[in-house]
């Protein structure tokens, strides 16, 4: 390793590299220390940049962290550290979980890298951040719900596609990929990558969604405070009842579906499993969702999805004979995802095109095999032979 290659970079700047390596590493300072051979306060001015780190003590520390030399050292690789940070969160976070921040961190850490090699900077367009305030959680989530969807032009009626929204309208990184069953979500924002989500791909598709807005209700109140949801979670405080409601009210605006219901329900004496599939069917929610989200508004009596539940349930046939073979339109109206988000892909693509990086350097960045990176390469030469100069691009 050249002096020049060192030099690229400041001391402050490789001790920061080198202290986020650690912690994601889960080593401490005192193991750095002994691992080449110098007392603890060594370690702690290193990563501070009050000392410059020998070239020995760099490789045999890279080692200890599972990296490379040549990984710290690139000017144009890029250092997050949302490892760190959720494990404050979480002192007792099981492997699982910090297995799963890593792969948050390795995913938001190459796309942001290619944008930096390809020049181009990701769009924002973040609402206001509205703090929890004392008094009803609840009422201030149907609030914030019903202002978030003022301000994204969305007005109170049913809202489809939640993933294309976060990431085209508002800006958030949205990462889709199977997770531990008990995982739903990751929340995380970092002020150079911006908000990130990772949503576990194999929960059933109405269960990513809720868990998307349960994140973007954590972004809107609190967004840099990190978080995971996950399936066993207390929802008791005041943050989670918080995030839960959210969720249903923008899915599901109060004013929305009490107009709904009135016509739904107009000259009748009784609420029917009709009028449950028709209402979930509107506004793309699951019949348990919309039903106690009618409780929640007083438009049914407390308990009613128990007793439908006690009672045979609402079945997915009855679903068929309400509302056809389209029953699922909603819940389903999500785009396929790959191995990485479309934009991803873009990106990679355009970076081989201009020969920034070799299929091999693709594959590792991003944590993909040589053949879905021959896979994305062959799509790019295939579309751009069929498109002539009409389509071409200034």
């Amino acid at each position: 390793m050249s002096s020049a290659t060192k030099s690229s970079l400041d001391e402050v700047t490789v001790g920061e590299r080198l202290r986020i390596a650690r912690e994601s590493a889960r080593i401490t300072q005192a193991d750095s220390a002994k691992s080449i051979g110098v007392a603890r306060t060594t370690i702690v001015a290193i990563e501070k940049g009050g000392r410059r780190v020998r070239t020995n003590e760099l490789q045999k520390l890279a080692s200890l962290y599972g990296t490379s030399a040549n990984a710290l050292l690139r000017s144009e690789a890029v250092h997050l550290d949302l490892i760190p940070r959720f494990r404050k969160l979480t002192q007792s976070a099981e492997d699982d979980v910090l297995e799963t921040v890593m792969l948050l961190n390795d995913l938001v850490r190459s796309e942001v890298e290619l944008e930096d090699a390809l020049g181009i900077q990701r769009q924002q367009n973040y609402p206001p951040e509205r703090p929890l305030l004392p008094g009803n959680a609840k009422a201030q989530a149907e609030q914030d719900a019903q202002e978030l969807r003022d301000w994204l032009g969305l007005g109170s009626g049913p809202c489809f596609d939640i993933i294309s929204i976060l990431e085209l309208q508002i800006g958030i990184r949205v990462f889709l990929r199977p997770l531990p069953p008990k995982i739903s979500g990751l929340f995380a924002y970092d002020e150079k990558a911006g908000a990130c989500m990772l949503l576990n791909s194999s929960h059933p598709p109405e269960r990513i969604i809720q868990t998307a807005l349960h994140e973007l209700a954590h972004f809107i109140s609190a967004r840099r405070q990190p978080e995971a949801l996950l399936s066993e979670q207390d929802h008791k405080s005041r943050d989670e009842i918080y995030a839960n409601a959210f969720a249903r009210c923008f899915l599901a605006p109060s004013r929305a579906v009490r107009q709904r219901f009135a016509e739904l329900t107009a000259g009748q004496s009784r609420l029917t499993r009709r009028h449950i599939i028709l209402l979930a069917h509107t506004f793309g929610v699951s019949r348990e969702a919309m039903t106690r989200r009618l409780e929640e508004l007083g438009l049914a009596k407390r308990g009613t999805w128990d007793w439908f539940i006690a009672n045979g349930g609402i079945s997915d046939e009855q679903v068929r004979q309400v509302v056809g073979d389209g029953s699922e339109r909603a819940i389903a109206f999500m785009p396929p995802r790959g191995p990485i988000p479309p934009r991803i892909g873009l990106l990679a693509k355009e970076a081989w095109k201009q020969d920034l990086y070799s299929e091999g350097q693709l594959a590792s960045l991003l944590k993909l095999s040589r053949f879905d990176i021959r896979a994305l390469v062959d799509e790019n030469n295939s579309e751009e032979s069929e498109a002539d100069e009409f389509f071409k691009l200034s």
